[in-house]
């Protein structure tokens, strides 16, 4: 077992990794919308999206990685309302790569960020 760790993607903000590789598997964190130096972004949902597929593609990346090995991700998102711009960015991200996924609207996320996403992917 393998425990992932990048300064490309923001520290984890509890007792865990960013990222585990086992058995040439992937398993990410949840990925919010902090930078890198651990600032949370702006409360605009496009911001966060796309703050939140990058900070995945660094921890893919570190661990071996890409967004094109992803099998699965979930997205946990604030308002389901914003389903439709997160899904246009999520889209825009993966391109014709479309793995299999889970979307979940819940009441709060870590520092009120509006989406997370988490990925297991396969180690090139």
């Amino acid at each position: 077992m393998e425990f992932v760790q990048t300064d490309k993607a923001p520290s984890a903000i509890g007792p865990y990794s960013q990222a585990v590789v086992v058995n040439g598997m992937v398993y990410t964190s949840g990925q919010i919308a902090l930078t890198p130096e651990g600032v949370m972004l702006e409360d605009d949902v496009i911001v966060q999206t796309k703050q939140v597929l990058k900070n995945l593609t660094a921890v893919l990346e570190e661990a071996g990685s890409s967004l094109q090995n992803v099998v699965k991700t979930t997205i946990f998102i604030a308002d389901m309302d914003d389903f439709a711009t997160i899904n246009e960015i999520y889209e825009e991200a993966f391109g014709s790569h479309k793995p299999a996924r889970s979307t979940v609207a819940v009441k709060t996320l870590p520092k009120n960020a509006l989406v997370e996403i988490d990925a297991v992917a396969v180690v090139k």
